[in-house]
């Protein structure tokens, strides 16, 4: 490789390659190496000065607690990662299990028969619920509806997709999606927040009736432990169902991203992405 290159060694290709203004110059100063333990004391040492503290800032992203049940016989289950026979000493076959449950959970709480496993997050997931949304006009249909009260970072995600594909995405309160619904023959789509991202819950049969009265599809952004309560998206009559699976007890991990789940009706399914 260093010969097709034109380089005599490593060294003169990193030169080549990597910036002056970024390389350090110099060896790095490592100190003394340490054994397992003493290493694992002093990750320890680090570990105790975090506190853990409530957060409050919301907008997705809130404080959980993993039942024990589900620690000792799901994550702390060996059954899950040991071998199943002989010749599969590996992961696969208890993970694509633990897969299949994952997704048979997301269809009961959104009422809608597709889930995958998964998505990034929950902001990507919205791209991709609009992109399904355009593709199933055939990519006639180029105004894309967005409840204000969505989640900012999903709207800002949406924003950067919606710019190469030529979409408009337009922003308001669902209240005035009748007004545009009813004069626009050009909306794909239209993504409603059951809860909203300040938490407010508002029964949205109305506005996706008249969203499918305008062959636009209907996504619906919402929150799984929400759904243990509210009415699922499915039942309101929503095409598409997304949000992130960080409140079934996954920890904040300082920001993310946590997994999305997403679901849909099964004339969707060929674009439904992962």
């Amino acid at each position: 490789m260093l010969a097709a290159l034109g380089y005599d060694s490593l060294d003169a290709l990193a030169a080549a390659t990597v910036p002056a203004g970024i390389r350090l110059g110099k060896p790095l100063q490592l100190g003394e190496p340490l054994s397992e333990h003493v290493l694992l004391e002093e990750l320890r040492t680090l570990a105790d000065e975090n506190q853990v503290l409530r957060s409050f800032i919301g907008q997705g992203y809130y404080d959980t607690i993993t039942p024990s049940v589900i620690l000792r016989n799901v994550l702390e289950n060996p059954g899950w990662y040991t071998q199943y026979t002989p010749y599969q000493a590996e992961i696969s076959q208890g993970r694509l299990e633990a897969l299949v449950n994952f997704q048979t959970l997301i269809s009961d709480l959104t009422a809608l028969p597709i889930a995958n496993a998964s998505l990034l997050d929950e902001a990507t997931a919205a791209a991709e619920a609009m992109n399904m949304a355009f593709a199933h006009t055939d990519h006639k249909r180029a105004v894309f509806l967005i409840d204000a009260a969505t989640h900012p970072q999903t709207i800002a995600v949406m924003r950067t997709r919606a710019e190469p594909l030529g979409l408009e995405l337009r922003i308001s309160e669902p209240g005035a999606f009748d007004d545009v619904l009813s004069r626009a023959a050009d909306v794909c789509g239209v993504l409603l927040s059951y809860p909203t991202t300040d938490g407010r819950v508002f029964d949205h049969r109305a506005v996706i009736a008249k969203a499918k009265a305008a062959g636009a599809t209907t996504v619906v952004a919402t929150d799984l432990l929400a759904l243990t309560l509210l009415v699922p998206p499915g039942e309101l009559g929503a095409d598409i169902a997304f949000g992130s699976a960080q409140r079934f007890g996954v920890p904040l991990g300082y920001g993310g991203p946590h997994a999305a789940f997403f679901a849909c009706k099964p004339e969707h399914v060929r674009k439904l992405p992962g």
